[in-house]
């Protein structure tokens, strides 16, 4: 038998175990019944947090939305959370099994009319949800008011840029904001449309920036955290937690504010605000022995 017809007899049986190995559409059918396998550490009954990030928009350590995506899932998961997340603005079925939603992308103001009905039945049943920085800002300030208690207008000069920020602790009984640094190196804004159920907890007198000055907001005194508790009609009470400030990724990896955001978080999602600072995590599973 020559080398050549060794081959291709090789070639035709190994087409013919292929093909007998195809998977077909009920075998994916009967994967859905299947339960996946548990992930190392995955508390999985912990808070549903799902993600919406976006694509990085300015220059080096800042506004750096994939980043947060990548290190505070790994956050959350490793303080109790189940944590989903996409680019793209979620689906009904993850918004259906998410407690909070935590949007860090730019300009997610600007929705569809079928995303932001979606979300607006999403807080409607009650859902959470937070936003940092310049998440709230978009077309229609009035409308992410609704949702968040607060939105600022695209376009508009409505920041500081980046500058020295200290902060007024505006409800000093307030355990979200316990341990939250007394200055940070950030951008603050002014000239947002406010919600009347909005409930300030920190908030910023504008400094003399350029882009203050242009902006007119040099000395203004604006809220920068704050909680939002609302009921749409015939809907479930909702929650939304907001802080204005994640212009700069060190601001995020902090230590000390990622507790306080992770307060606000649990806060938003309707549980205890310790739900995820003082998660405890099981010991781990004994690894397998060398085969």
């Amino acid at each position: 038998m020559s080398i050549k017809t060794i081959l291709l007899s090789g070639a035709v049986a190994l087409a013919c175990v292929t093909g007998s190995m195809a998977q077909t559409a009920k075998d994916y059918a009967r994967y859905s019944t299947y339960t996946a396998p548990r992930a190392q550490g995955q508390n999985v009954n912990g808070m549903r947090i799902f993600i919406l990030g976006g694509l990085k928009s300015h220059g080096p350590g800042a506004h750096d939305y994939p980043y947060f995506m990548d290190t505070w899932s790994k956050l959350l998961t490793a303080h109790g959370a189940v944590v989903d997340g996409a680019f793209s603005f979620p689906s009904q079925e993850q918004l259906d099994h998410s407690d909070v939603v935590i949007i860090y992308r730019g300009d997610a103001g600007y929705m569809t009319p079928e995303q932001r009905a979606r979300l607006q039945a999403y807080v409607k049943r009650g859902g959470g949800l937070v936003t940092f920085h310049d998440s709230l800002c978009g077309p229609d300030p009035a409308d992410m008011a609704t949702l968040v208690g607060a939105g600022k207008k695209h376009g508009e000069v409505n920041y500081t840029w980046t500058a020295t920020l200290d902060y007024n602790v505006m409800d000093k009984g307030n355990p979200i904001a316990a341990g939250m640094p007394a200055q940070i190196y950030d951008e603050a804004f002014y000239k947002l449309n406010f919600a009347p159920e909005v409930h300030p907890i920190l908030s910023v007198t504008m400094p003399d920036t350029p882009s203050a000055r242009r902006g007119g907001g040099v000395g203004q005194t604006i809220p920068q955290m704050w909680t939002y508790e609302h009921t749409m009609p015939g809907g479930q009470p909702a929650r939304a937690f907001v802080w204005m400030q994640g212009h700069m990724v060190d601001s995020l990896q902090d230590p000390a504010i990622q507790k306080v955001l992770m307060r606000g978080i649990a806060w938003a999602g309707k549980k205890p605000i310790t739900e995820l600072t003082d998660y405890v995590a099981p010991p781990p599973r004994a690894s397998r022995p060398e085969q």
